[in-house]
């Protein structure tokens, strides 16, 4: 009779054994890499998004110095009218083309203290306050 050698030797099973221990002892460096790479790279992008806000607020404060720019914005924001000029102003022009177009006036809201005594009045009969065009 033939005698058969076994499938798995001494030296095959030690040489698994400390392949398997190399595989373990460089999986975790392996994956703190990969981690810290991912950190890096969500840094820089941090670091781009900051310098990019840095740019943009250097460029305001740069146009914020300009007295140019500055009489621009009051002029737009505050409706500021220098002294001698003459200045106008269109109110709602939306509203007054669609009122014009229906023929009819909007409703005029009532003053801040009618509409307050009305939710007064309202709270001492227990019910609910009438809209402002009512009443």
């Amino acid at each position: 009779m033939v005698a058969t050698r076994p499938q798995l030797t001494g030296r095959a099973a030690i040489l698994a054994v400390v392949v398997c221990a190399i595989a373990m002892s460089l999986a975790y460096p392996a994956r703190e890499y990969v981690a810290q790479r991912r950190q890096i790279a969500q840094l820089e992008a941090q670091q781009a998004n900051a310098l990019s806000k840095l740019q943009r607020l250097e460029e305001r404060r740069r146009r914020l110095e300009d007295p140019e720019y500055i009489k621009r914005l009051a002029k737009e924001r505050l409706f500021y009218c220098e002294p001698g000029a003459d200045c106008y102003q269109v109110l709602d022009e939306a509203a007054d083309s669609t009122a014009a177009k229906a023929g009819s006036k909007p409703p005029e809201r009532p003053a801040w203290y009618v509409t307050l005594w009305r939710s007064f009045e309202a709270a001492d009969k227990g019910r609910p306050a009438a809209p402002a065009g009512q009443k």
